[in-house]
């Protein structure tokens, strides 16, 4: 049965993500306990009313119930190895790090012969889209599972959807970050372009906002853009590792995938002038 909002969720990793997160459980009434290498991320979940823990083990044999919001498959993998003997029995691991589909498959097969579930809960929507309750989550894994996570699930995000088994989330994320991330960059070079060609940006976007071109990027990237306020929301260096994995399934199956090998070069030369850290939408820096 789907966990009461009593229940304790573990949150390991406490970053932009995990922190919006966490906002939402407690915000739901669920009680979270938190684990992130960084003091100032513990501290942080402290302020939205969770209880940071002092390592990931911890976390684990705390809650039966673990969310993981971490970089990528390698950071998952290290965590895996530093959690397993901790989990208490018929753990449930809801994992929305956006990694390698096929690392993540080994690992929901890994944890499923030891009596554990595992899901692939990736999100569709930046931090503060998370914390205002706008996100998507998309879910790959065991249909009963899902079930049983359900109440924890429509508690992150205001759209949730099952796509298949173990992995699909994944592979359906990467399918979603390819046109948002495009979307962005579109955006950004008509906003540069606009401007070098002597006209208003800020009337650009304005005039793109009411046409047909419209895109909600245009809402929560847009004015970033325009005064340079790269404070992030979802960090630039993130969605290069994205792009990177989707022109690696891209290969993988076949696909012909010529902008996102444009895109990927178009952020990684923002990523070279500094830009890494920075919210997506300084993917602008790269038009100069």
């Amino acid at each position: 049965m789907p966990p009461l909002p009593s229940e304790k969720i573990g949150i390991i990793g406490l970053g932009l993500l995990g922190a919006a997160i966490a906002k939402r459980l407690t915000e739901a009434g669920f009680a979270v306990s938190g684990f992130d290498i960084s003091e100032d991320c513990r501290d942080r979940l402290e302020t939205l009313g969770g209880q940071a823990a002092k390592s990931a083990p911890e976390v684990a044999a705390a809650c039966r119930y673990i969310i993981f919001s971490l970089p990528d498959s390698d950071v998952v993998r290290t965590v895996f190895d530093e959690i397993e003997t901790t989990l208490q029995a018929g753990s449930w691991i809801l994992d929305t790090t956006t990694g390698d589909p096929d690392e993540t498959v080994h690992c929901g097969r890994h944890l499923a012969e030891r009596g554990h579930f595992y899901l692939d809960a990736t999100i569709g929507g930046s931090s503060k889209q998370v914390a205002a309750g706008e996100a998507i989550v998309i879910v790959g894994g065991d249909e009963t599972a899902f079930q049983s996570c359900s109440g924890i699930l429509r508690s992150v995000g205001r759209h949730v959807f099952h796509v298949g088994p173990s992995g699909s989330g994944i592979r359906m994320k990467l399918v979603f970050n390819l046109v948002l991330g495009l979307n962005r960059a579109v955006l950004a070079e008509s906003l540069a372009f606009a401007s070098r060609y002597g006209l208003s940006s800020s009337q650009a976007l304005e005039i793109l906002k009411v046409g047909s071109s419209y895109s909600r990027v245009m809402d929560t990237k847009g004015p970033k853009m325009l005064a340079h306020d790269f404070t992030p929301e979802a960090r630039l260096s993130q969605h290069l590792k994205d792009v990177h994995l989707i022109l690696a399934a891209g290969q993988s199956c076949g696909a012909k995938l010529p902008l996102s090998e444009l895109h990927s070069r178009l952020l990684a030369d923002a990523a070279d002038l500094g830009f890494g850290a920075a919210d997506n939408s300084a993917i602008i820096e790269s038009f100069g």
